[in-house]
């Protein structure tokens, strides 16, 4: 599969674009709690090209959670983030794992349909409160692992397990980056060890990430301007926009 990719070949246009888009989505995710992994790869992908999408998300995840566990690192359950990495960090490996072996058809179509079905997996996750006890969260923390480790926003999932374990306010944010940003550098280390990731496309993900950096501080202003309905309508239409557009490419 070919991966080479030249941070020098990348036009001025497009360089604008990307940094437009990392912040855009940054101001996104930071008003719902996710959202960055979601709406980017729309946007990087026709760049750095489809089958690079899921190995640099993973460095700029990495690079975006580490501001919120600076913010938060005061609030984090520890408790809860040791019951979700204990399974989570091997299964979300295997999934990157399993990731490097596709090509890019099959790539493209694992984008568009984790993207297609986000949006109603969000509207049935909001009308349902679990409630997960130690082994349900240790449990659900390896399905979530698996289903991360090939694929790019599964950022509601993760934050719907750790509300139905009790985690909220800024609990929840600060336990959600710690884990994000740990399973995220175990998600790194395979890629590299499959060349995946080389040095181009490190940078590329660093440069992303620190564009999405400030989007978090204009989100907590924006949070007093925009309704949770309206903001969340329009990045479902971004978003099926988006997964249709990766599923075109595929087939």
């Amino acid at each position: 599969m070919d991966t080479a990719f030249q941070l020098s070949a990348i036009s001025v246009s497009q360089l604008a674009l990307i940094s437009a888009a990392a912040f855009a989505a940054s101001i996104l995710g930071g008003l719902a709690g996710y959202g960055v992994g979601l709406i980017l790869p729309i946007f990087v992908a026709p760049v750095i090209g489809i089958v690079n999408v899921i190995p640099v998300m993973a460095i700029v995840a990495v690079v975006t959670n580490a501001s919120r566990i600076a913010a938060f690192y005061r609030d984090i359950d520890a408790t809860q983030v040791r019951r979700i990495l204990v399974g989570g960090v091997p299964a979300s490996m295997v999934g990157a794992y399993a990731f490097t072996k596709l090509d890019t058809p099959a790539v493209a179509l694992l984008l568009g349909v984790f993207l297609l079905l986000s949006v109603p997996l969000r509207r049935f996750l909001a009308h349902k409160k679990y409630q997960l006890e130690r082994r349900g969260v240790m449990v659900a923390g390896m399905s979530f692992g698996l289903l991360f480790g090939g694929t790019t926003g599964t950022g509601l999932i993760l934050l719907s397990i750790l509300m139905a374990a009790g985690v909220q306010g800024a609990a929840l944010i600060g336990t959600d980056a710690t884990i994000a940003i740990i399973m995220n550098a175990a998600k790194v280390a395979v890629f590299s060890g499959s060349l995946r990731v080389d040095t181009q496309l490190a940078l590329a993900g660093l440069l992303i990430g620190l564009c999405t950096v400030p989007g978090a501080f204009v989100a907590r202003w924006l949070l007093k301007k925009f309704t949770v309905r309206t903001h969340t309508n329009i990045m479902d239409a971004i978003v099926i926009a988006g997964g249709a557009g990766f599923l075109w490419r595929a087939l």
